[in-house]
C-alpha cells in the first residue's frame, strides 16, 4: 500500500526487452534498506524490486502491464515519481493507493491557476462514474483532491511544491498518465451495484 506522496523522482537508466521487459530506474533512495521483493510504486505501478545497488533498482513488468498502464511508452530518460510502500506507523499524508492501475487517463488542458497549475484530464469512459468533486484519484501515482467533474473530465490544481517534487511540472495536453480510482468509491460502487 502506498498514500500517493512522491519521494523521489527516479530516472530509467535502461530498458530491457525479453519476456517480460526489466527496467532499471535510478534513485536517491538509500537501496540498502530496500530488500530485494520489496514494492515501489512506479508513477502508480506497484512493481517489486527484482535487482538493485547503489542509487539503482530493477523491476520487471509483464505484457498485461505494459498493455495497461504508461509504461509500455517508457524511454531511456523518462522520469519516474517513485514512492516506497508504507510501513506500519507512517504517515498517511495523501490517501491510501493500492499501486493497481485502473487505467490511463489524458491531459486535455493546461494552464496557470494563480502560483498553481490547473490541468483537466479525461478519464476512461468505464472510470469516469468512480471520479467525484473534492474526491481523491491516484494520477501517476500523485495523491490529487479533484476539483471539479464534467462527464469524463475532470480538473485538479497542482500547486508549486507538486510540480517541482513530481513530474507534473512537465505534463502537456496529449500527455498520458496511470489513474487509480479511490478505493472507497471502488467499494461503494460495488455495494451499491448489490441485489
Amino acid at each position: 500500500m502506498f498514500t500517493g506522496i512522491i519521494t523521489d523522482v527516479g530516472r530509467v537508466r535502461s530498458i530491457e526487452r525479453s519476456g517480460d521487459t526489466l527496467f532499471t530506474i535510478e534513485t536517491v533512495f538509500d537501496m540498502e534498506t530496500v530488500p530485494i521483493g520489496a514494492s515501489i510504486a512506479n508513477n502508480g505501478v506497484c512493481l517489486t524490486v527484482v535487482d538493485k545497488g547503489p542509487g539503482w533498482f530493477a523491476v520487471q513488468a509483464s505484457g498485461e502491464t505494459l498493455s495497461k498502464t504508461t509504461l509500455g511508452g517508457w524511454t531511456e530518460g523518462t522520469r519516474v515519481n517513485l514512492e516506497r510502500a508504507l510501513k506500519m506507523g507512517d504517515e498517511l499524508g495523501g490517501h491510501i493507493v493500492s499501486g493497481h492501475v485502473d487505467g490511463v487517463a489524458r491531459v486535455m488542458d493546461v494552464r496557470p491557476d494563480g502560483e498553481s497549475v490547473r490541468l483537466t484530464f479525461e478519464a476512461p469512459v468505464d472510470l469516469a462514474r468512480f471520479v467525484a468533486p473534492k474526491g481523491s484519484v491516484a494520477l501517476d501515482g500523485v495523491s490529487l483532491t479533484v476539483n471539479e467533474v464534467d462527464g469524463a473530465l475532470f480538473g485538479v490544481n497542482i500547486i508549486p511544491h507538486t510540480q517541482v517534487a513530481t513530474t507534473f511540472g512537465q505534463l502537456k495536453p496529449g500527455d498520458a498518465v496511470n489513474m487509480e480510482i479511490d478505493m472507497l468509491a471502488r467499494y461503494v460502487a460495488r455495494l451499491v451495484a448489490q441485489p
